[in-house]
């Protein structure tokens, strides 16, 4: 590859100019999958009809362990977002406690899809202390995408300028 002026581009810098593009699309699939996760889980602990149960926790299991590992792309793209990014100091602030958090709550979801995905069977109903594990992980992961939204809406971030010719 080449740019303009004829000087060759290395590969990286392609990837990661295309990559911080992708971070606001990735970051849904984990959100989408984890709070329904633990929606059916937690109804699945309810004690419903038996047949229910294992219904809502066979699908409880299987989008909090989607969510795990989508969570682990969005952890990924947001990462190589901000390598490239070029904001003001209070943005800059912002970013660190956006991260800071999506490693958190990466780890939370991480530890709770193995608990839930290795730890028991697919459809059996989880535990009280479970449920509540997986609520933390859950509103961390939602606190998480609220300080993202906050560095888009608030401070611009990844939001490009169109300049416009008089």
């Amino acid at each position: 590859m080449a740019d303009e002026i004829g000087e060759p581009r290395r590969l990286s810098d392609a990837v990661i100019h295309i990559l911080p593009g992708w971070h606001p699309f990735i970051v849904h699939f984990p959100l989408a999958l984890i709070v329904t996760a633990a929606f059916c889980l937690t109804l699945a602990g309810m004690r419903p009809a038996q047949r229910y149960a294992k219904t809502l926790a066979a699908v409880g299991t299987w989008n909090l362990c989607l969510g795990a590992l989508a969570v682990l792309f969005a952890l990924a793209s947001g990462l190589a977002a901000v390598i490239d990014l070029h904001v003001g100091m209070a943005a800059r602030q912002a970013i660190s406690i956006h991260v800071k958090s999506a490693v958190v709550t990466a780890v939370l979801v991480l530890l709770a899809a193995v608990w839930r995905g290795a730890g028991t069977a697919l459809d059996s109903r989880p535990s009280w202390v479970f449920v509540l594990v997986l609520w933390a992980a859950t509103t961390a992961l939602l606190v998480t995408g609220y300080r993202g939204a906050q560095n888009v809406y608030r401070f611009g971030v990844g939001v490009s300028t169109v300049s416009h010719a008089p």
